[in-house]
């Protein structure tokens, strides 16, 4: 007996240790957010304002909701250029739903037009979006071109229709209920009482924490989830294994473009306008969001959670930029930077894994 304890105390397992990349590839965005939000808080204590937060919150919803879908199209080693475009042209065709018009309506008031209300509206956003998606998965898939390829052509398609569309010029002004998708408020009566100033929770950002969470639970815990991952992972073992790959790749794409069309309709209510330059840049910023939430290019890896806290830190600072006056081309400098830092992170964590 007192035999068979040694060998058993021989053998047990030593205690994990602490692998610093495997830590600072999970929690990384989340600790680089809470230094940005320290420094600006300390530099424009204004910064930490309930109505400056949700600013932030609102600036963020529209990317977000974009970064939620191309989290599904980066997890299977995809990319999706053409969602600016595609979110333009969706919001360009919800605004024609709802006033019923293409017309400049830029000096028309809303009784001067005569729309098909806002259900309509996102109904013809949405459809918008998802053909566009099914049409680059089917062309990705169905004709061999890489993903870069179509989805640049898409990015200059999807513009020249929103053109066509709208006659090159905007339609505005839309009805209280069109617009309460986009500016509305949900007040917080006892977060107000509590910290004696106003909570009200914009209509965007629950839109994007709403979808957010049920984009997490499908990749999580959903056997579809599981086989985003496998193809991310490796495309041809996921192939062998029975998993129809081709029909895979073009969900996510129709995902993409689902949120691209809800995207469009929720800006065009946010400005009460569409435009067809609407979106320009945007496919940059969601792009860094899902990189910079730890969702590696090369598939197989990363979580939505993830893409939340790197939408979040891309407009916070955007947002602490503004306020300390910072010209908004160094902006757009910085943020070009943090997406090579961020691909170099995702590279170097993965090479001190391997050894």
């Amino acid at each position: 007996m007192d035999q068979i304890k040694t060998e058993t105390q021989i053998v047990a397992p030593a205690p994990r240790q602490l692998n610093l990349a495997d830590f600072f590839s999970k929690f990384a965005p989340v600790i680089f957010l809470l230094v940005l939000m320290v420094i600006f808080a300390v530099l424009k204590p204004q910064f930490l304002s309930p109505n400056n937060l949700f600013n932030v919150m609102r600036q963020v919803s529209i990317t977000g909701l974009i970064a939620i879908g191309m989290t599904f199209v980066i997890l299977t080693g995809g990319i999706d250029l053409s969602v600016g475009s595609l979110l333009a042209l969706a919001g360009m065709a919800a605004a024609i739903v709802a006033k019923g018009t293409n017309q400049n309506t830029l000096s028309l008031d809303t009784s001067q037009t005569q729309g098909y209300g806002v259900g309509a509206a996102v109904l013809i956003a949405v459809l918008v979006g998802l053909a566009g998606g099914l049409i680059q998965g089917v062309a990705i898939t169905k004709m061999g071109v890489p993903p870069f390829v179509v989805t640049l052509g898409g990015l200059t398609a999807f513009r020249g229709l929103t053109l066509i569309l709208s006659n090159g010029g905007p339609i505005s002004t839309f009805d209280e209920h069109y617009r309460f998708w986009g500016q509305g408020k949900i007040p917080l009566g006892f977060l107000s009482n509590l910290f004696g100033a106003p909570f009200e929770i914009p209509i965007p950002v629950i839109i994007f924490l709403l979808f957010a969470l049920i984009a997490h639970i499908v990749l999580r815990y959903t056997r579809y989830g599981r086989h985003i991952y496998a193809i991310g992972g490796n495309r041809e073992a996921a192939r062998l294994s029975g998993l129809n790959v081709g029909l895979l790749t073009i969900s996510v794409y129709v995902i993409v473009g689902f949120f691209a069309g809800l995207g469009g309709f929720v800006l065009s209510s946010r400005l009460n306008s569409s435009e067809a330059v609407a979106g320009i840049g945007y496919e940059l910023t969601v792009i860094a969001a899902v990189v910079i939430g730890g969702t590696s290019l090369s598939g197989g890896e990363g979580r939505v959670l993830g893409t939340v806290i790197g939408s979040l830190l891309i407009g916070v600072l955007f947002n602490g930029l503004v306020l300390l006056n910072v010209s908004s081309y160094l902006q757009q400098i910085i943020i070009g930077v943090i997406i090579v830092l961020a691909v170099w992170f995702d590279r170097f964590v993965k090479s001190k894994r391997r050894v």
